[in-house]
């Protein structure tokens, strides 16, 4: 990929500048289309099959969920979106009644044989069912196999053993139709947070059987759904295209701003009795390049974009919009993450995994001597902070008063933790071997891009500073995931966005979920019982002091390195409306609106 290559944002003064934004503004007339760009490549459109970030976006403006979220209101609430209300739950949590509204339609395709297709409950019971599907490889199965949906986990185990196709027509308990519009969930234990999965359209978004068998060689480049948009046309990790579903029944706009917020009630103000979707189409172009996507901002090609971290100082210095884009109408929007950046140990490595105690100080000096700050600084230009544990904000379970010993550089005490179990230098070449006097040597994995590489800058200073040798491996995105997922990396520099439980952090380090969303691999009962416990928990006290332990003991046993919560800038051209980053959800496609007005 080509190396990012700083140069000034104003070259030919303010008037040059402003010429872009008056010529866009001139072509804000005509159809309602929000041109926006991805800095990730998207890998499909499928719901099982992905979940990086780009591709998650694009199917929840394509599928629903019988839930959503309050656009507006904070913390995340929960709202009926297909569904005729919120579920009905038994008092003990392992049943859950969903009801659907009547007349919902997916989108016309020629798998319908020209027929307006109804969303039915079968539709939700199938689309559950393709994640226990053997032949479909999905990082979220773990979601239902935690839960204990009761049945499925055994029609997939007896596909598995008898090499046959997955028994979709079988019914089983774990999510039934109890007739044409109602669903029904059995766990096998209590889990008084699953309701919230039903808000996910990764997750939880209703596909139709016969689009899939339609399309069985290519469902990821043919999603269907009952979303506000769908799929017009697309150019593999170039451009995507969603136009209006002419098959969308439209909703009332409704959103509840938390008190003090002037941003959501300003959205609100704009919104309020509008019927959504606003938007005619969305553009999505894939820029994975730092300068390239934010002089495609300036220049007038794109109407939103997160501000890439380079050009932070310049563009928000001090946290406020630079003045000249201030005088052009740009909108401003800054917010931290429901996320978490982090690196992760393969615990089922030789060198770096392991939970006896000398593996365990190994990977606890490494995080000693990392410098989070640092890497804030140099890879991020300070837009972010500094994480103190794996929960990301936003989430039950994170604490913001906490305090842990990754939070800054400790390189004296890395090296006496190294010394202490015998990770010292035999030979006299600088570096440290292992115990038993083999070399030692740690590959850190990261994606093929010039912030990667920024990173590792910082990373081999510090590991060279404790005599730690570190190599680097720079790979394209799906190949990270790729190794990942099949546990063939070391090390590995990450990030994970979800929210509005922190269950799902500490799910990262639940032995069952190795292979899944648990990339490090790790396996430790006493974490995993723990981690059981605050499942089955009722929020309040009980449960928070739970998931705190369980915290302590991720940051002991540190198969995961967390770094940083990243803050991001979200600038809009001044003809957008209603842009607001939901902390968990990606909620504005259906929100956004475009209104020409000139420049102010």
């Amino acid at each position: 990929m080509p190396t990012l290559q700083r140069r000034p944002l104003l070259q030919g003064g303010l008037a040059a500048a402003l010429a872009p934004w008056a010529a866009g503004a001139a072509a804000r007339t005509g159809p309602k289309v929000l041109r926006m760009a991805l800095p990730t490549a998207e890998a499909g459109f499928d719901p099982p099959r992905v979940g990086d970030q780009s591709s998650v976006a694009v199917l929840g403006a394509i599928f629903e969920a019988p839930l959503t979220f309050d656009y507006l209101a904070r913390p995340a609430t929960l709202r009926p979106n297909t569904a005729a209300a919120l579920p009905e739950v038994s008092a003990d949590h392992t049943r859950i009644v969903v009801t659907l509204r009547p007349g919902i339609l997916f989108a016309d395709d020629p798998a319908f044989g020209g027929r307006p297709r109804e969303l039915v409950a079968q539709d939700y019971v199938y689309s559950v069912k393709r994640f226990y599907d053997p032949a479909i490889t999905t990082e979220r199965l773990y979601i239902f196999e935690n839960a204990k949906l009761l049945g499925l986990s055994e029609l997939r185990r007896a596909a598995i053993a008898g090499k046959t196709a997955f028994p979709y027509d079988v019914e089983v308990p774990g999510i039934r139709a109890l007739d044409r519009y109602r669903f029904e969930i059995r766990l096998g234990e209590p889990d008084p947070r699953f309701v919230l999965h039903l808000a996910v359209p990764a997750t939880f978004g209703a596909v139709a059987r016969e689009v899939v068998e339609r399309y069985a060689a290519d469902p990821m480049a043919h999603p269907v759904g009952t979303g506000p948009f769908r799929l017009a046309q697309w150019r593999r990790s170039s451009l995507i295209v969603l136009e209006r579903n002419p098959r969308f029944r439209g909703v009332r706009f409704e959103g509840t701003p938390a008190p003090g917020d002037a941003e959501a009630a300003a959205v609100a103000a704009q919104l309020q009795g509008k019927t959504l979707p606003l938007l005619d189409r969305v553009e999505l172009s894939v820029i994975v390049e730092d300068q390239p996507r934010w002089l495609a901002f300036e220049g007038g090609d794109l109407d939103a974009v997160v501000v890439p971290s380079p050009f932070a100082p310049r563009v928000v210095p001090g946290g406020r919009l630079a003045p000249y884009l201030a005088q052009q109408g740009v909108q401003l929007s800054r917010s931290v993450m429901s996320g978490v950046t982090f690196s992760f140990f393969n615990c089922e490595d030789p060198v770096v995994g392991g939970i006896t105690p000398a593996q365990v100080a190994l990977r606890r000096a490494i995080g000693l001597a990392c410098d989070n700050p640092a890497l804030l600084e140099r890879g991020f230009l300070g837009q972010g902070v500094v994480a103190q544990s794996m929960v990301a904000p936003y989430n039950t379970g994170y604490d913001p008063r906490l305090v842990s010993e990754v939070a800054r550089p400790a390189p004296a005490r890395a090296m006496a933790l190294l010394d202490l179990y015998g990770f010292v230098d035999r030979n006299g070449d600088g570096w440290r071997e292992r115990p038993d006097g083999s070399p030692l040597s740690i590959e850190l994995a990261a994606t093929a891009d010039q912030r990667s590489r920024l990173l590792a800058e910082v990373w081999e200073r510090r590991m060279t500073q404790i005599g730690l040798r570190f190599t680097f491996a720079f790979m394209p995105f799906p190949e990270l995931i790729r190794r990942t997922l099949a546990g063939s990396l070391q090390m590995s520099a990450m990030s994970w966005n979800n929210g509005p439980d922190g269950d799902f952090y500490l799910s990262l380090a639940y032995g069952p979920n190795a292979g899944q969303n648990n990339d490090a691999r790790f396996r430790l009962p006493a974490y995993d019982a723990l981690y059981r416990r605050q499942r089955a928990l009722p929020d309040g006290p009980e449960r928070w002091a739970v998931m705190a332990e369980a915290q302590r003991m991720m940051l002991a046993y540190m198969p995961y390195l967390p770094h940083l919560h990243q803050v991001l800038n979200d600038v809009s051209r001044p003809w957008v409306r209603g842009w607001l980053r939901h902390p968990v959800a990606e909620l504005r496609f259906l929100h956004a609106d475009i209104q020409a007005e000139p420049l102010r």
